[in-house]
């Protein structure tokens, strides 16, 4: 059975930067969670940020995860200290997540922008982008799906499936 590592924070945990969630109540995230697929993960508290901690946005906002990679941006919280190599590792431990449980697929929450990411000015306003966890997680082959595309997600999981 396929697995797909979720944020966290999706599934009702509340570890957000401001110790809260976003338990969306999506039907389809439900019965994968019954058919026992959903690998639930935060990958801030795995490398070690607290709850609560200060926001943190993408340096300019337009830039991508990919640049913080290739270090061509920084990750900044809102009182002004960088945290960028805090992001590239919380990267990498939702890829040792996915690797340990044999994850071909994740959701991306807000904070891991698998479509949209804050667009760095910590006005709350977003821009299309991707974050440094989704960023990490395709350029090693996992298929990242934003809540509003769970159908989508599902098409993919079943062909998955049944190419297994």
């Amino acid at each position: 059975m396929e697995k797909i590592l979720v944020s966290a924070c999706m599934m009702g945990q509340k570890v957000r930067y401001d110790a809260s969630d976003v338990e969306t109540g999506d039907g389809l995230l439900e019965r994968w969670r019954e058919e026992g697929r959903l690998v639930a993960f935060c990958p801030e508290l795995a490398g070690g940020f607290p709850v609560p901690r200060p926001p943190a946005e993408i340096e300019g906002g337009r830039e991508r995860g990919d640049a913080v990679l290739d270090a061509g941006a920084r990750v900044l919280e809102d009182a002004g200290g960088y945290v960028t190599g805090y992001f590239r590792r919380v990267a990498e431990a939702a890829l040792e997540a996915t690797r340990a449980h044999g994850v071909r697929m994740a959701e991306g929450s807000p904070s891991c922008g698998s479509g949209r990411i804050y667009d760095g000015t910590f006005s709350g306003r977003t821009v299309g982008s991707r974050g440094v966890t989704t960023a990490v997680l395709e350029r090693a082959g996992v298929r990242v799906f934003s809540e509003e595309e769970t159908p989508e997600a599902d098409v993919i999981l079943r062909r998955l499936e049944q190419e297994a």
